[in-house]
Order: structure tokens, then sequence, then C-alpha cells
């Protein structure tokens, strides 16, 4: 696979996942299975303590996406890129708004959206089809325990705030742009 990334398998890979998601009930198959690998290991950690069980797993996935992340995406150049597009940003705010310098080097700032976005999004390939099977069980698991964290979060926010929290954090150790 390229450094540049793949449209077109990322595009294989969400619809693979949207499949799973969609007949997670109808093919036993996938749901059993799941639950096969998910029950012993997650199910055990939640079964011991919902919320500190949650915040483990919330860590957990929050790593392997950062680590993912790291590695599955060229760092340098989007670093490069990104302080590229900061200095053009820098410039296009001392110019005056519809001038002919403005123009140019705001078409030249939106020229790396593109790259930027193909980049970025190359992890999803490595990603998407285990946090979709995640959340199916999260799901699964949760219909049948009747549980708000802190007394008024489900687990799908509770899982978006710790996730956002050790992301920023993991990031930030692992220098991941």
């Amino acid at each position: 696979m390229n450094k540049k990334g793949s449209y077109g398998l990322i595009f294989l890979v969400m619809v693979v996942s949207l499949a799973i998601a969609a007949f997670w009930n109808s093919l036993p198959v996938i749901k059993n299975s799941v639950n096969a690998i998910l029950n012993p290991t997650a199910g055990a950690l939640l079964d011991l303590d919902l919320t500190f069980g949650m915040a483990i797993l919330v860590l957990l996935l929050s790593v392997f996406t950062t680590i993912i992340q790291k590695y599955a995406t060229d760092q340098k150049t989007l670093r490069e890129m990104k302080e590229e597009q900061k200095k053009l940003q820098e410039d296009i705010k001392k110019l005056e708004v519809g001038s002919k310098e403005h123009t140019e080097l705001s078409m030249k700032s939106m020229k790396f959206i593109g790259p930027m976005m193909k980049l970025s999004m190359r992890p999803i390939i490595y990603t998407a089809i285990p946090f979709i099977l995640f959340f199916r069980w999260f799901t699964d698991y949760f219909a049948l325990v009747d549980f708000k964290f802190f007394g008024f979060l489900s687990w799908f926010w509770f899982y978006l705030i710790g996730s956002i929290i050790f992301s920023s954090v993991l990031r930030k150790i692992l220098k991941v742009v």
C-alpha cells in the first residue's frame, strides 16, 4: 500500500463495517463470534466494576487507535504539511480579503486539504471493523445492564468523553499529529 493512502480501500473497509453493523442480528455467526471473544475478556472486566472496567476499555481502545494513528500515517509529511499550512494562514491574515495575493494563498492553502485528509484517514483501514464490532457488542451488553455512568451518562457518552480525554493525552505523549 502506498504512503499517500487509498480512498478505495478506505471505502471498502467502511462498506464492510456498515455490513457488519447491519447484519449483526440477522447473521448470528458475526454476533456469536464477537461474543465468544469479548464476553470472557471485556465482559469480565465490565462485570467486575462497570465504571472502572469501562474506563480501562476506553483507555485500551484509545491506546490502540493512537498507536495505529502514529504508525499508519506518515507523521513527518503530515507535520510538514501542517506547518506549511500554518505559515500560509499567517500570511493570509496579513493580506486584504479579496486581494489577488489573498486569493492565491487561499487556493494554495486549500490544496493541502485533500492530501492531508487522505493521509489522516489511512488508520480507518485498521480500526473501522474492530470499532464497529466493539460498538455493537457494547450496545448489546449495556442493553442488558441498566446502568448510567455517574448517574446520567450512557455508555456511548462515557466512551466518547473518555476517549477524547485519553486520546488527547496519548497524542501529546506519543507526539502524534
